[in-house]
């Protein structure tokens, strides 16, 4: 679940809502990837990425481009793997939260 960017978090922490989201859909789809049966050629560089954004999240100070940079290599990773898709679905609408990088 999407949680406005203003909102705070339930938990009572003062962890940033966005980036609990971020940590949340990234666990998420690292699950999902773990069940497949089948791999795929490029897996590695999906599960490398998919850890980039965690430990990005964990630090609590994401850096726009270089989560929109694993975000791309995630997706082009995991091509067509239909299995994954509504999992990377929620990356992307979690790495969405953060906005735009700046343009320079």
């Amino acid at each position: 679940m999407l949680r406005s960017v203003g909102q705070k978090p339930l938990t009572g922490s003062d962890e940033d809502p966005r980036v609990a989201e971020l940590r949340m859909a990234v666990s998420r789809l690292r699950r999902e990837l773990a069940g497949l049966r089948t791999d795929f050629p490029d897996r590695p560089i999906a599960e490398d990425e998919l850890a980039a954004l965690d430990a990005m999240a964990v630090s609590g100070v994401p850096e726009i481009p270089r989560m929109r940079r694993s975000l791309l290599l995630i997706a082009g990773a995991i091509g067509s793997v239909s299995a994954v898709a509504a999992g990377l679905r929620e990356v992307r609408n979690a790495v969405d939260l953060f906005g735009e990088p700046p343009r320079g």
